[in-house]
């Protein structure tokens, strides 16, 4: 079968000082995106957000061992790449092609094979999961998409926490009904949320990185540790 023609986004991340309102450095993302029936093929209005996350808070990036996990087309993982972490970018195992989209987006930006590319399956104990070496931070940009899969999440990022005890989950999500929670999943997993206001950095606009991104959508941005 044939592949489905693929189309450049560029994302622009900027500082300015908060003294001179001067701008202080700035990061340009090439990302490839492909309109497909697979969610991970192009980018969600949640990945700027929790990539301009990264971007803001990057000095605390750098050095780090970082996962992504439901990476899609990996904004958020390539950002902390950028930033000096040490990042491997995942999806599903099931899902091939969303796995060579993060690798196009590695390439892309410069990185070609040095990112590791890894299929982790979301509720499933295999070899890659198993195997990982440390973690510092794990990020997942709009994974909680279907209540069906919430739980899932929570049990490999619980997985993930409890190998990892100083290590935190960083996720941004986009509100679609306002009965969806993961509360409930929290207690079970014994994990404990807060919120991350996103005015604290500068993420309450419905334009990030000159992208039109989120628009109009309603996004918030969680950090899950080990209770």
């Amino acid at each position: 079968m044939a592949e489905l023609p693929q189309t450049l986004r560029k994302f622009v991340f900027r500082r300015f000082s908060s003294e001179s309102a001067e701008e202080e450095s700035f990061l340009e993302i090439i990302i490839p995106e492909v309109v497909s029936p697979n969610y991970g093929m192009y980018t969600w209005p949640s990945a700027p957000v929790l990539a301009q996350y990264v971007w803001f808070n990057k000095e605390n990036f750098r050095g780090c061992n970082v996962l992504e996990i439901g990476a899609g087309t990996a904004l958020p993982g390539i950002v902390a790449a950028k930033c000096g972490a040490n990042v491997i970018l995942s999806d599903s195992g099931q899902l091939p092609k969303c796995l060579r989209n993060c690798q196009a987006s590695s390439e892309a930006n410069g990185f070609g094979a040095t990112i590791p590319v890894i299929g982790l399956t979301w509720g499933l104990f295999t070899p890659e999961l198993l195997n990982l070496e440390p973690i510092d931070i794990i990020l997942g940009s709009d994974c909680f998409y279907d209540p069906a899969v919430f739980e899932d999440i929570l049990v490999t990022v619980s997985y993930l926490l409890e190998n990892n005890p100083n290590s935190k989950f960083v996720c941004s999500y986009q509100e679609r009904a306002s009965d969806w929670s993961i509360e409930h999943l929290l207690h079970k997993w014994n994990l404990m949320c807060i919120s991350l206001p996103l005015h604290s950095f500068d993420a309450d606009s419905s334009n990030i990185a000159e992208s039109s991104l989120p628009g109009s959508h309603k996004i918030h941005v969680f950090q899950i540790t080990s209770n």
